[in-house]
């Protein structure tokens, strides 16, 4: 009785599965006629165009446009150059002192870049650009000032300048806290007073601290960016592509 109820069992899934696939033949027969013609089996390569139903998509990786040559253009107007000239005393040898040469003096000067932020004349850069200064120079452009150290904030690395002068092209001010990770940024800086230098990149991190700040009580927030920063760049700009002040 178990055999004949289980060879019957047998046959009714057969029997639905034959069903099934004779109901699938039936239906695919045009779509397998058209797909069949369409292949050479003459053994050469045949080619078969698909149907053009795909949409370009646009929303992937915008359009950028202009926006660097734009932010570009604005944010290096506002990027001077600046010279940290400092008086240096060598002390000399015992015999030189004794023959009369004494003590020698002279200048060393380091260079670092900055960045206009009022119309009037108040600039932002790095503390190390401007530690230890005796004299201070800005240059923008064709024109160099005499510049005041106004303040400086170690803890940070920042320092404010300020020069003489009116209707300096400031740059806008952006936000650092509305800067995503992943979004374009522009690294500009005047190394060596070799007008501005614009690289670009992406924000790769924020908040880094890295443990270079020399101070007791350091504060560290670092945007980390793969654009390339060249040598002289330090106190220079980082922008969006709105050519908004984002970071030193």
């Amino acid at each position: 009785m178990k055999k004949i109820l289980a060879y019957t069992l047998l046959a009714g899934v057969s029997g639905y599965v034959g069903a099934f696939l004779f109901n699938l033949q039936n239906t695919n027969d045009d779509s397998l006629a058209r797909f069949t013609s369409s292949v050479n089996y003459s053994g050469s390569p045949q080619f078969v165009a698909l149907p053009d139903n795909s949409t370009t998509r646009t929303d992937i990786i915008p359009d950028t446009g202009n926006d660097f040559v734009e932010a570009s253009r604005t944010s290096t107007q506002s990027v001077v150059y600046i010279k940290n000239i400092s008086e240096r005393v060598y002390r000399q040898s015992f015999m030189d002192m004794f023959f009369g040469m004494g003590e020698q003096s002279g200048e060393t000067i380091s260079s670092g870049s900055g960045v206009i932020f009022s119309a009037d004349g108040y600039i932002v850069t790095n503390n190390h650009v401007v530690v230890d200064a005796d004299r201070l120079e800005v240059i923008h452009g064709k024109n160099s000032y005499e510049a005041t150290l106004i303040g400086t904030d170690p803890a940070s690395d920042l320092a404010v300048l300020k020069i003489e002068e009116k209707n300096l092209p400031a740059i806008p001010i952006g936000s650092s806290r509305n800067l995503q990770v992943g979004e374009w940024v522009i690294a500009v800086g005047n190394p060596f007073n070799l007008t501005s230098t614009v690289t670009g990149g992406i924000v790769s991190a924020k908040a880094r601290a890295l443990h270079i700040v020399k101070d007791k009580f350091p504060l560290e927030s670092f945007i980390q960016t793969d654009a390339a920063i060249n040598p002289g760049n330090s106190g220079g700009a980082l922008v969006n592509r709105k050519g908004e002040l984002v970071g030193i």
